[in-house]
């Protein structure tokens, strides 16, 4: 998919577009939830599923601290790697379901679209994964697909339209599943907001590829799930 897209696109546009279109304006609210949800200005941050840095480009001007970024596709990752020019900081391609860093490191670990595209025994494994690498009371910030918001019924939809074309899975995951798993995971619900909820603070207007600026508060498009580890 990402190969097609840069035949389309061009190198740096095909890029942006693996990563689901708007990136600027998303990885600008990716970082601001992060941040809204307690990620120290010199803390470690864990991003699974980097893609093509578009968290961590707007990231790199808040966060002084370590950051781990891992995706399964490496041109993706080199992407990001020299998109944010932090020498400091780790881009890593995933080797199957495990995180790459010791035990009880990290302040926060975030899934921003991968729990959409994975079952939901690879996603209940990262999330074992999370707990093992972060550190008492860290936080695990995720974005999932759920029948409830009818924004995502669109999503379903074209899901069913693409039945037996290659493309990456589509996964809803619906919030008993959620208070599930954080049960057997000895885990903290936060907060559960929906898709459209404004409840990311914007602190100035953000630009879209597509509609009016980004202003006041936001929802990312996905619902949100924050969890803290004991």
């Amino acid at each position: 998919m990402v190969r097609s897209l840069i035949g389309r696109f061009g190198r740096d546009a095909g890029m942006r577009s693996a990563s689901g279109g708007d990136f600027e304006a998303l990885g600008i609210l990716e970082r601001q939830l992060l941040i809204q949800h307690g990620l120290p200005k010199d803390g470690y941050l864990i991003d699974v599923g980097c893609g093509s840095g578009r968290l961590a480009y707007p990231l790199s001007d808040y966060l002084t601290g370590s950051y781990l970024g891992i995706d399964i596709v490496p041109d993706v990752v080199k992407y990001a790697r020299q998109l944010v020019r932090r020498s400091d900081w780790r881009f890593e391609v995933a080797a199957g379901l495990s995180i790459p860093e010791k035990d009880h490191t990290a302040d926060m670990v975030c899934f921003f679209s991968v729990f959409t595209h994975l079952l939901h025994e690879q996603s209940f494994v990262y999330l074992q994964e999370a707990v093992r690498v972060l550190k008492p009371g860290g936080k695990i910030v995720f974005s999932f697909l759920e029948f409830e918001e009818p924004v995502h019924w669109l999503v379903f939809e074209n899901a069913i339209r693409n039945l037996g074309v290659t493309s990456p899975m589509t996964i809803f995951i619906e919030r008993g599943a959620i208070r599930t798993w954080a049960e057997h995971l000895d885990l903290r619900i936060v907060a559960i907001e929906g898709a459209t909820a404004p409840h990311i603070i914007v602190p100035q207007p953000v630009k879209r590829e597509s509609g009016p600026p980004l202003e006041g508060k936001a929802g990312l498009g996905q619902s949100v799930c924050v969890l803290a580890a004991a």
